[in-house]
């Protein structure tokens, strides 16, 4: 016999979204486990890491421009952190030795602040950072242009953050997680962009990475049930070219993520509640 993920509670009433989820498992349907279902003490400590990540991406933005090292970008997300009693995620996360994601151009992800990484005109970078507030955690990315660019790059982080926001669309209370990943799929091959499928987005909250996967391509009612009172990211990453991606070999921490033809890629990423009328953004 199949062992089921959603159980009820002894003692307490059958809810309707019991039913719902029952229902959806007896038909095959892989569905959440129950500690996925955030209470509303646990949102609000989400929604309270997610102010401070927002203001940590404000304060890049306000700052941000050509001249300046990926590295300067590290210190103002720290000294942020540090304003705010906050802690970045990324900091020695299984080896990565910043605070914050600096991805510029060909780079999709993962990229690490340094020195001699100056930002030039025209260049695209995304910054990601994830925050810890009293044990909660948030997490969100976003595109900068330096200066101007090609209309080509400008296409691309426009596309991108349209996949993102399509994909929201799509998330709907009992949908699934692969109507998203379908939704932008279908968006970014209008532009012959590839979609990224090494990387995806994730359950997020009281944990750095918890289910369910949130992949940015698929099928339609595929993957798991949404519910509401799940917290998860979605975070298209989007290739110019081909969605296939290597590691660099240059890169010592084996973080570094680049598109395999080396064109551009562009990324934006929210946190997300699930509630009963649909995504709500907790950090952006």
């Amino acid at each position: 016999m199949k062992k089921k993920n959603w159980h009820l509670i002894p003692g307490q009433p059958i809810t309707e979204m019991d039913k719902k989820i029952m229902w959806w498992e007896s038909k095959g349907k892989l569905v959440p486990h129950r500690e996925l279902i955030k209470t509303p003490e646990q949102i609000e400590g989400i929604r309270r890491a997610g102010v401070v990540n927002t203001g940590v991406l404000d304060e890049v933005a306000k700052n941000i421009h050509a001249g300046m090292s990926t590295l300067e970008i590290d210190e103002i997300c720290m000294d942020y952190c540090k304003a705010h009693n906050a802690t970045p995620a990324c900091l020695n996360y299984e080896g990565f030795p910043k605070s914050v994601c600096t991805s510029i151009n060909e780079v999709v992800c993962h990229g690490i602040p340094k020195a001699e990484d100056v930002l030039e005109e025209g260049d695209i970078i995304n910054v990601d950072f994830t925050t810890i507030v009293d044990g909660y955690y948030a997490d969100a990315s976003r595109m900068f242009i330096i200066g101007k660019t090609s209309p080509e790059k400008e296409q691309l982080v426009r596309v991108a953050k349209e996949c993102l926001e399509i994909g929201a669309e799509a998330a709907k209370p009992y949908g699934f997680v692969g109507d998203i990943g379908n939704a932008i799929e279908k968006h970014a091959k209008k532009y012959h962009y590839g979609v990224v499928r090494d990387l995806c987005g994730h359950g997020v909250g009281l944990e750095f990475h918890e289910a369910p996967d949130v992949e940015h391509y698929g099928k339609k009612g595929t993957g798991m049930l949404l519910v509401p009172g799940m917290v998860f990211t979605i975070e298209p990453m989007i290739n110019m070219g081909t969605w296939r991606v290597f590691i660099d070999a240059d890169d010592p921490y084996g973080w570094e993520v680049i598109s395999e033809d080396e064109k551009p890629s562009a990324q934006w990423e929210h946190t997300f509640l699930m509630t009963e009328n649909g995504v709500e953004i907790l950090s952006y």
